[in-house]
């Protein structure tokens, strides 16, 4: 008899101790009547340990988490000592093949959580998504990157306030934790609201595979297992540490062309240049800067703007915090993966000196 939609889950996979097997969890159906599944790998080790599952492109156009699995599952650059770890490359696999941050009938899968089993085309694939994958799980991590025309430092999301959250998602040791429960109907929110406590990562852009990225997921994931006692080893520290519940994205005031004066993950200061607005020929509208001080969490890659468009994405940590962390970074060698981080996501924008004071 065929399987009903939505009713496989990886725990039907027997994997042994020390195994790890491969699966398909069915999700839908094409127009053609054939299933939609999407593909997973279950890995358990020798001891007993919690479940985690790893997800990326809930967000079908969002696939730098997507390579970080791929890399784990092709490179194997941990040991599995304990427990049981799920990866999931691509959990949106309709707006994957299309590019897609959306599935076909547009609905944003990562608003349709925990779904509903007899609901929409996306509340029917949350569901089975989040019976099949999430809900036989005692942790998560959710991998995600910056929305089209956008780019993002590498930053830990989580509900800060839940304990059991915090805790986990200190121990991915990113150097920026932005505290928030997360929206409704994401898969995070709705997975801690289920009692697992969930984190996401936000990284880079869309429809690309960066390197630095994969390294901060892999880095961030390895140090979650060790936490859990699943992989052995001491973790890796992170250049610096904030935590933040306060961003605040600033808008362009004219429209024009951008010269940036900023890169994602740069201190600011209140007052700072962060572009410089100027038409077709060059001359010069205004200048755009910073509202108070904080960190660049993330910035257009788009440098025409229209009033109101949002150029830059600033955190806000209390202020001792952010002077401990921008004397941190400043100590950093430029080898040490934060810096290689910050060069890498520079090129997807021009920057470029600020313009002197015309005073």
């Amino acid at each position: 008899m065929k399987q009903r939609i939505g009713v496989l889950s990886w725990t039907d996979l027997d994997v042994a101790p020390g195994e790890h097997k491969e699966g398909r969890l069915v999700v839908s159906e094409s127009y053609a009547g054939v299933d939609i599944a999407i593909p997973f790998s279950v890995w358990r080790g020798k001891g007993e340990g919690p479940a985690v599952f790893i997800t990326a492109a809930v967000h079908g156009d969002e696939i730098n988490g997507t390579g970080a699995i791929r890399h784990i599952l092709m490179n194997w650059p941990f040991t599995l000592s304990a427990g049981t770890l799920v990866l999931v490359p691509v959990v949106n696999l309709m707006g994957f093949e299309r590019n897609s941050r959306y599935l076909p009938d547009r609905r944003d899968l990562n608003r349709s959580f925990p779904g509903s089993a007899t609901g929409s085309l996306a509340a029917r694939l949350a569901h089975a998504v989040f019976e099949g994958i999430v809900k036989p799980c005692q942790f998560g991590i959710d991998l995600h990157t910056a929305a089209v025309r956008r780019t993002n430092f590498p930053n830990v999301r989580a509900d800060l306030k839940t304990p059991a959250v915090a805790e986990f998602a200190r121990a991915f040791g990113a150097e920026l934790t932005m505290h928030g429960a997360g929206p409704d109907g994401s898969l995070r929110a709705a997975a801690c609201d289920a009692g697992i406590p969930t984190l996401i990562l936000e990284a880079g852009e869309v429809w690309k595979v960066e390197p630095t990225y994969v390294e901060h997921a892999v880095r961030g994931i390895r140090n979650c297992l060790i936490h859990l006692g699943m992989v052995e080893g001491e973790p890796e520290e992170p250049g610096y540490r904030i935590e933040a519940d306060a961003t605040k994205w600033v808008r362009a005031e004219n429209g024009g062309f951008l010269s940036f004066h900023v890169s994602p993950g740069e201190f600011i200061n209140k007052g700072d240049p962060i572009a410089t607005n100027t038409d077709l020929l060059g001359n010069e509208k205004n200048v755009i800067e910073a509202p108070q001080s904080g960190v660049v969490l993330g910035m257009t890659t788009i440098p025409s703007v229209a009033p109101g468009d949002p150029i830059c994405h600033i955190a806000y940590p209390n202020s001792q915090e952010l002077r401990e962390a921008e004397a941190a970074q400043d100590a950093l060698a430029d080898h040490h993966l934060h810096e290689r981080t910050r060069e890498d996501l520079s090129r997807s924008v021009h920057v470029s000196d600020a313009p002197e004071s015309r005073e």
